[in-house]
């Protein structure tokens, strides 16, 4: 068994149904998608990580999320974008047992820690519009830090466990990975022995990293609802609505597909391919958008940018001078 993992694991999925001689050019469009994709996920978040690390007073808490977003939203890209591409593009599709496992941790561990980031985004603008006096002594670099390091020791807690379940199982009938990357589902749903473990960790990730965040996220906005029926200035609430609004995209870029393909799974038939698309695009296009939605467009970071490109400026006429 351990000699039968360790020499290949068959990824079947294809990404596009079609037959004959037109399914290569066709699939290799949605490929060449997903390396502009890529490409452009690296630029926009390397571009938002340098301009928060070399601009000083976007070290605040609320940059610090920002920040932490953006490196997730990288790594997550990073960890799953190329090796796609490898394994359906150039159809090579085998992967050692070993890396197959370290595959499914990265990609889990990225996706979750972006689901937990979000919460604290929406942490952040609740104390932001119900406590606004109280904000610069409750969101402090400290206790965002705090939040953020406790989401990601626990999240690489739980995928390791995932993962150190799966190496106890045996596979000895299939080893064709049905999905676009090692998914835990899927692999653990070839397993020939005792799956209840894996089973049951499944339960605890999908409620620690969908259902939980969901449940704060909808809690936060309900109180940030009240707060904002309940202030006079239409300015104020213009204001918040304008930052709220920004998150909400974020959240349901990240949150809907998810949950809209596993009710579509649970209550009717959805076809493999179809749920492959709509999974990669779930993993590939929010890091891609993030950025843009809720930093690149904001005055802060703009002001940033132009400090930075007139810092550029002259140094370049002090050399020259």
């Amino acid at each position: 068994m351990e000699d039968q993992w360790n020499n290949v694991i068959g990824a079947s999925f294809q990404f596009f149904s079609y037959g004959g001689s037109s399914y290569l050019s066709k699939k290799n469009y949605y490929y060449v998608f997903l390396c502009f994709v890529y490409i452009m996920t690296v630029l926009s978040n390397g571009f938002l990580l340098s301009v928060i690390y070399l601009v000083k007073t976007l070290h605040t808490p609320k940059y610090i999320i920002v920040f932490n977003l953006a490196f997730t939203d990288l790594c997550g890209s990073t960890a799953l974008i190329p090796k796609l591409l490898d394994t359906f593009l150039f159809d090579r599709r085998y992967i050692v047992y070993e890396a197959c496992l370290t595959y499914m941790f990265f990609v889990l561990l990225f996706g979750g820690i972006q689901s937990w980031t979000l919460v604290t985004m929406a942490y952040d603008r609740l104390i932001a519009i119900c406590f606004p006096l109280s904000y610069h002594s409750i969101i402090t670099t400290k206790s965002i830090v705090s939040i953020l390091l406790s989401s990601w020791i626990i999240l690489v807690a739980v995928i390791a466990i995932l993962a150190v379940f799966i190496n106890r199982l045996s596979f000895c009938a299939s080893i064709e990975i049905k999905t676009f990357f090692c998914d835990h589902g899927p692999i653990y749903q070839l397993a020939c022995n005792d799956i209840s473990y894996s089973y049951n960790m499944a339960a605890v990730a999908l409620i620690l990293i969908i259902c939980i965040p969901l449940i704060l996220i909808s809690g936060s906005y309900v109180f940030i609802s009240i707060a904002l029926a309940r202030t006079t200035s239409r300015e104020e609430r213009l204001r918040a609505l304008k930052t709220c609004t920004s998150h909400l995209i974020l959240v349901a870029l990240f949150f809907l597909p998810f949950v809209g393909t596993n009710i579509a799974v649970l209550t009717s038939y959805i076809h493999p391919n179809a749920r492959n698309i709509n999974s990669s695009l779930t993993y590939t296009v929010p890091p891609l958008l993030n950025p843009i939605i809720y930093s690149l467009k904001t005055e802060e970071v703009r002001n940033a940018i132009r400090r930075l490109c007139k810092r550029d400026k002259l140094n370049k006429i002090a050399i020259k001078a």
